[in-house]
């Protein structure tokens, strides 16, 4: 059983590396919008940012609704869900749309990064599915 893991492992599939790129475009476009709103930027001075980050991350969400449906009841799928709402209220309350928006990149922080098992956990069928 000699060997690392990374001799042993698969070069990334397409839909990996899809997602890779759009996740970097996702955090790079979204890192401007933050970046811009505190000293004032307008929506003029924004629109690629927002259009680059309103894009990815509804492709990013569209691949993951790809492989199921079932992970809108999942750890990762109600985070994504979480985000949106705390975006919306951003754009309800624009005067405290940073916070919300602050808000909403946590959620998505911790919804990236957090284990597996509650990542993939669904309250719909109340244990860890597949991934």
């Amino acid at each position: 059983m000699g060997g690392s893991d990374l001799q042993n492992s698969r070069p990334p599939s397409g839909t990996r590396l899809l997602q890779v790129g759009l996740r970097t475009i996702h955090i790079m476009a979204m890192a401007l919008l933050l970046g811009a709103l505190p000293f004032g930027a307008s929506f003029q001075q924004l629109r690629i940012p927002i259009l680059l980050t309103v894009g990815s991350g509804l492709a990013l969400f569209a691949l993951d609704l790809s492989k199921s449906p079932q992970v809108l009841f999942q750890g990762s799928g109600i985070a994504v869900l979480l985000k949106l709402l705390l975006l919306g209220c951003g754009h309800l309350w624009p005067g405290q749309r940073i916070t919300w928006y602050l808000a909403a990149t946590a959620v998505a922080s911790i919804g990236s990064h957090m284990p597996g098992r509650w990542r993939h956990y669904s309250l719909l069928h109340h244990k860890v599915m597949d991934p």
